[in-house]
C-alpha cells in the first residue's frame, strides 16, 4: 500500500523537524504543526454539549471534560441508556491535553455519531517529577467517577467503555487490568487507537519504502520507545509494573476490545501483538488496519477521509458496546 494521499499532501509542513518539542517551542513551528494537521481544510465540528469539571484522584483534582450529556435524549439508546467512554489522549505520556484533536475532535465526533457520552481525561503528564503511578491513578479516579455519575448523563453503566490513543491506550489497558485484579466492574469494551503497550517491539518492515520517507517526527526508534516508557515509569523498564507496560501481561478476563492500527507506524507491532494476545486468551477483538495511515492520525482534521473512517470505526464500536447485555 501507499501513504494516504490526503496525509501525504500534509507531510511537507514538518519535513526536517526533529521533534514535536522543537516545533512547539517556536511560533513558526506551531504554525507548521497546524498546517500539518490540516487546520486550513474545510471542516465544521459537531455541535455537542460540553461540560468541564474536576474529579478527585489521589494526587489531587483532575480536569475532566464531558461531551454530549444527553439525559432525556433517545439517540443511541437501548432500554438501558446510551453508551459512554472514558477517553485518554496520547502524547508519549509527557504531552497532550484536552484541546488536541485526538481528544477534543475525537470526543465531539464520537459523541455526535453515537448519541453517547465521552468523558475526556486530562490525566497528569510524566514531567516535572511526575511518574507512574500518578497518571494511572488519575485514570482510575476518572473511571470510578464516570461509573458513579454515568446515570446523570444518560449512560447505562453496562455500556461504559474505556479507551485511548497511543500512550492513552496504554493507560486504558493498565487501568482495566487493575480493575480486573481488584474485582471491580470492568469496562464494556476497550477502544484502543494505535496502542503503545510493549517495552520491546520487532522493527516494522519497509518493503514499500514509505516508512523511510516519513518525516523524522513520525518515526519511533527503539531508543525513543525506551525513553518514553522509562520517563513514564521513572526508572528502567525492567522495574515496571505490568499496569505501566501492560502488553506483556496475561490479558485473561479483560473485556472485548476494538483496536485500530496504522499501516505506516513503528508502533504497529504493539497493536498486532496485543490483538493476538487477547484472541489467544479467548477475548473478542475487532481489529482495523488503517491502510495508508501514520501514527497519531486522529490528530489530523476530521476533514480528511481517513480520519473520518477511523472515527466511524470507534463510534460504531462504542455504539454496540454492552448492547447485548443490558
Amino acid at each position: 500500500m501507499s501513504l494516504d494521499p490526503e496525509l501525504a499532501a500534509l507531510m511537507e509542513h514538518v519535513t526536517g523537524a526533529e521533534s514535536f518539542e522543537e516545533l512547539l517551542a517556536d511560533p513558526a513551528g506551531r504554525q507548521r504543526l497546524e498546517a500539518f494537521s490540516g487546520t486550513s481544510l474545510a471542516y465544521t465540528q459537531p455541535d455537542v454539549p460540553v461540560l468541564d469539571t474536576h474529579i478527585p484522584a489521589p494526587a489531587g483534582p483532575v480536569p475532566l471534560r464531558v461531551y454530549g450529556p444527553v439525559t432525556g435524549s433517545t439517540r443511541g439508546r437501548n432500554d438501558a441508556g446510551v453508551p459512554g467512554v472514558v477517553w485518554l489522549h496520547g502524547g508519549g505520556f509527557a504531552g497532550g491535553d484536552l484541546d488536541m484533536r485526538e481528544a477534543d475532535q475525537t470526543a465531539r465526533e464520537v459523541a455526535d455519531k453515537t448519541g453517547g457520552v465521552v468523558f475526556s481525561v486530562d490525566y497528569r503528564l510524566a514531567r516535572d517529577g511526575v511518574h507512574f503511578p500518578a497518571p494511572h491513578e488519575d485514570v482510575l479516579g476518572a473511571w470510578f467517577w464516570a461509573v458513579e455519575h454515568a446515570g446523570e448523563f444518560g449512560v447505562a453503566p453496562g455500556r461504559l467503555c474505556l479507551g485511548g490513543a497511543s500512550a492513552g491506550a496504554n493507560l486504558a489497558v493498565g487501568a482495566a487490568m487493575y480493575l480486573k485484579d481488584i474485582g471491580e466492574k470492568l469496562p464494556a469494551k476497550l477502544l484502543l487507537a494505535y496502542p503503545f503497550l510493549h517495552g520491546k517491539l520487532t522493527p516494522l518492515g519497509d518493503e514499500s519504502g514509505v516508512m523511510s520517507s516519513l518525516p523524522h517526527i513520525l518515526r519511533f526508534t527503539e531508543d525513543d520507545c525506551r525513553a518514553m516508557l522509562e520517563n513514564y515509569i521513572g526508572g528502567p523498564i525492567s522495574m515496571a509494573s505490568s499496569y505501566a507496560v501492560p502488553g506483556h501481561a496475561d490479558p485473561s478476563g479483560l473485556p472485548p476490545a476494538a483496536i485500530v492500527a496504522c499501516e505506516f507506524d513503528d508502533l504497529r507491532p504493539s497493536a498486532e501483538l496485543y490483538a493476538a494476545s487477547l484472541r489467544s486468551a479467548g477475548i473478542d477483538v475487532e481489529f482495523r488496519m488503517e491502510h495508508g495511515a501514520t501514527h497519531g492520525y486522529l490528530n489530523h482534521s476530521a476533514a480528511l477521509g481517513i480520519v473520518q473512517r477511523g472515527l466511524v470505526f470507534l463510534a460504531n464500536e462504542l455504539a454496540t458496546a454492552g448492547s447485548s447485555n443490558d
